[in-house]
């Protein structure tokens, strides 16, 4: 199944690398080409290389996940749609969050909780989206609170990546939740390019972030898939 499937990861992988070259040649007018093919082909991966849990909430959450990444891509394009690709954006990682609680084994006891050590665990990934909302404050003006809300729930996607430590496999794990950060690193970058000052090739680091991001996460989630199916 998943020889069969890895045409797709090469589309991802030929979109990634035309992108790339757009984007350092300032070629922005091809983009609207190359940028979309890159989340097509992970979904198309995806959906070949998942039928054993064809129907799940699961798979369902991943590709709703995809989609509005997708969309979100696309959106991003045309300078005026930031506000809306934010949006779809926010969509994508409440969709992550769904799946990342569902590719773990374990029991809720609300009674066993440390939460004070939860909290120490989190610590660092609170600090830097602080720090990272420190810089741009100033200059969200109407945005403020729509990039407040946004932050939030990037970083909830990102401390339930880190929640899944020995409660699914290593594999798994470490890829969801690298893949986790290099997605609030990407869109840390974003926001510092737009908000607080220009930064030198922001357009590379952005997109080479992201790709790994979505391609971790979703290797991640096949990695638990296979776990357990096996």
């Amino acid at each position: 199944m998943q020889r069969k499937g890895i045409i797709w990861l090469y589309l991802f992988l030929g979109a990634a690398i035309v992108d790339m070259a757009f984007l350092t040649q300032n070629l922005e007018q091809y983009r609207y080409y190359s940028k979309p093919l890159i989340i097509i082909g992970l979904l198309l991966y995806f959906h070949q290389t998942t039928t054993l849990i064809k129907g799940s909430i699961l798979r369902k959450s991943v590709t709703a996940a995809l989609v509005f990444s997708l969309i979100g891509d696309t959106l991003l394009l045309f300078p005026g749609m930031f506000l809306y690709g934010l949006g779809a954006f926010l969509m994508t990682h409440i969709c992550y969050i769904v799946a990342f609680k569902l590719t773990q084994n374990h029991t809720i006891n609300l009674m066993k909780v440390n939460f004070v050590k939860i909290f120490l665990y989190n610590l660092p990934i609170y600090i830097a989206a602080a720090f990272i909302y420190f810089l741009i404050q100033n200059n969200l003006y109407e945005l403020k609170i729509p990039v407040i809300i946004y932050i939030m729930v990037i970083v909830m996607m990102v401390t339930i990546a880190r929640e899944r430590f020995g409660r699914t496999n290593a594999s798994s794990f470490w890829q969801v939740f690298i893949g986790a950060l290099l997605f609030m690193t990407s869109d840390g970058i974003l926001a510092l390019n737009r908000f607080f000052q220009p930064i030198e090739d922001v357009g590379v680091m952005i997109m080479g972030t992201y790709m790994m991001a979505q391609l971790l996460i979703l290797m991640g989630i096949r990695s638990h898939i296979v776990s357990i199916k096996t």
